[in-house]
């Protein structure tokens, strides 16, 4: 099963190598004051950039531009960075690290900030790996940074939370009380909701970038499908040669599936899981030869609730299509399947039994809403016996619509 499920993996990861990163619509400010509208590579940055890659049409010439000569560039409705330059304290939070004095010791830096909440007053922010800092300005000018300092004194840590000066000082508004602002932390969504607060009470048009990316992280799935199956089943040891083929026949079933999207790489990866319920019955007429019945009829009943673990890759085309591929594992958690032949006045009756089996599947995806997706269940051995050979294969054709 180890080599299966490592199998699994190294399908998807190879497939996903033919994907394309999508350039979102957006533009960048130069140092001309020219603003060039273009589709810039969406990094999803974690840490603020010192440049980035740009196309002036969807299948244009990759393009870079840095630091240097731009002032601002942003995608739409996600993200937007300006150069600023401005005092920063560098001060180390790591408890091991922390320095023996309160105040801040600031040093000059030219920067690509990012713009969480724009407005009268615009909050700011500077990310590297754990390190952070925010800052705000008035009418995107004077920008400073927020304080907050963690320092050692007489063996003990304790806090600068100047912060919540500079906030009761500027961002003053009737509805808002010291109480409401001791409880802002500095981290990213309470700077963030705040800053929204104060424009709303003060009744100022803002524009808030804070929840880029903020997507759902789970959806559930109905997936009715269309199979078509065969199966093969012949014996390795014995008197007797039984070769019995029962031709592809057409069925449906349906899944509901659970999908767990990972929140990194632009939430293109996900983890599934699906229990679907299936069924596979037919009849046919084989031969063996030196037997007393010279026109043998098999059936073969196998009715199942099989779960299938998985992983899948998404390919952006544009806000509303992707494509996608997936390899999975399935393995029946419930099943009353038999099939039964007669040989030599003996009725002749094997259990189908739950083994494993894995799967490549692909599909496209519209709206997050609707998606279709073919998928090839690789051959497996449904006796589980030695002494016979036998092939279950699957071809599904699936439909899916989200709930949620």
């Amino acid at each position: 099963m180890k080599k299966q499920i490592l199998f699994l993996l190294m399908t998807v990861i190879s497939l996903s190598c033919f994907s394309q990163i999508t350039y979102d619509k957006g533009y960048f400010i130069n140092n001309e004051n020219q603003k060039v509208d273009c589709f810039i590579k969406n990094h999803q940055w974690r840490s603020n950039p010192e440049k980035f890659e740009y196309k002036l049409t969807e299948g244009g010439e990759i393009k870079k531009e840095t630091i240097k000569s731009v002032k601002e560039f942003g995608i739409d409705g996600m993200y937007q960075f300006v150069r600023r330059t401005v005092d920063m304290d560098k001060s180390t939070s790591v408890i091991n690290n922390l320095t023996y004095f309160e105040e801040p010791r600031y040093e000059e830096e030219e920067l690509f900030l990012r713009v969480l909440v724009r407005g009268e007053y615009t909050l700011y922010q500077y990310s590297k790996g754990g390190f952070k800092r925010y800052f705000f300005g008035k009418n995107d000018s004077d920008i400073k940074q927020l304080v907050f300092k963690m320092y050692r004194e007489d063996g003990k840590i304790k806090e600068n939370k100047e912060f919540h000066h500079q906030l009761w000082d500027h961002l003053k508004c009737p509805s808002i009380g010291r109480s409401t602002i001791t409880k802002v932390r500095y981290i990213k969504d309470d700077l963030s909701n705040f800053f929204v607060t104060y424009n709303e009470c003060k009744n100022i048009d803002f524009v808030d970038f804070s929840k880029e990316g903020k997507r759902d992280f789970f959806n559930l799935n109905v997936r009715p499908r269309y199979n078509y199956s065969s199966l093969m089943i012949k014996n390795a040891t014995g008197n007797e040669t039984i070769d019995i083929n029962f031709d592809y026949q057409s069925g449906f079933s349906i899944g509901l599936e659970a999908e767990f999207i990972f929140p990194f790489n632009r939430n293109k990866w996900a983890f599934i899981i699906e229990p679907t319920y299936q069924t596979f019955n037919a009849e046919t007429n084989f031969y063996v030869e030196n037997s007393y019945e010279k026109n043998i009829t098999a059936k073969v009943e196998y009715t199942s609730v099989e779960a299938t673990l998985g992983i899948r890759h998404y390919m952006f085309l544009n806000e509303n299509s992707k494509f996608f591929v997936n390899g999975s594992y399935g393995f029946d958690i419930y099943s009353k399947s038999n099939i039964e032949f007669p040989l030599n006045f003996t009725l002749r009756t094997f259990e189908i039994e739950a083994i494993g089996n894995l799967a490549i599947g692909g599909g496209y995806k519209f709206k997050d809403k609707y998606s279709a997706e073919f998928r090839y269940h690789v051959n497996r051995n449904a006796l589980g016996d030695d002494t016979w050979n036998s092939e279950l294969r699957t071809f599904s054709f699936i439909l899916g619509y989200t709930l949620f």
